[in-house]
């Protein structure tokens, strides 16, 4: 953990949102019929990534329900790299930025499975 002190010092917290602001811009090009569906289940989902970073992170004192959060953040993880996937198939998105998107969510899911595997580097004893 070192001298984190803040969650927007984390490496993984600034890549999801990097990331999540990222695909803000690109789904402004997605269909308008999509803006109920895929448009804004993909802004939720990356979204929630980081906050779920945050909520994991004021909660370090309680080592279980730090996992849970990073565990919600994985989960949400997962499902953006769904509506990627959706967005390539539907042809929103080219397959090379679909699997660049994907790539980024596949090494922000690793940084949390690092956390939950060693939540004692980042809890508060």
């Amino acid at each position: 953990m070192g001298n984190i002190r803040h969650f927007r010092e984390l490496d993984v917290y600034n890549a999801a949102m990097k990331a999540s602001l990222r695909l803000f811009e690109l789904s402004k090009g997605f269909p308008t019929e999509e803006r109920y569906s895929l448009t804004d289940q993909m802004r939720r989902s990356s979204r929630s990534v980081c906050a779920n970073l945050a909520e994991a992170w004021r909660k370090r004192r309680y080592p279980k329900a730090f996992v849970n959060k990073l565990s919600d953040a994985e989960a949400e993880a997962a499902e953006t790299q769904v509506w990627i996937e959706f967005a390539q198939h539907c042809g929103y998105l080219d397959a090379v930025l679909a699997r660049e998107l994907d790539s980024i969510y596949e090494t922000i899911q690793g940084k949390l499975v690092n956390m939950l595997t060693h939540p004692e580097h980042w809890t508060i004893r």
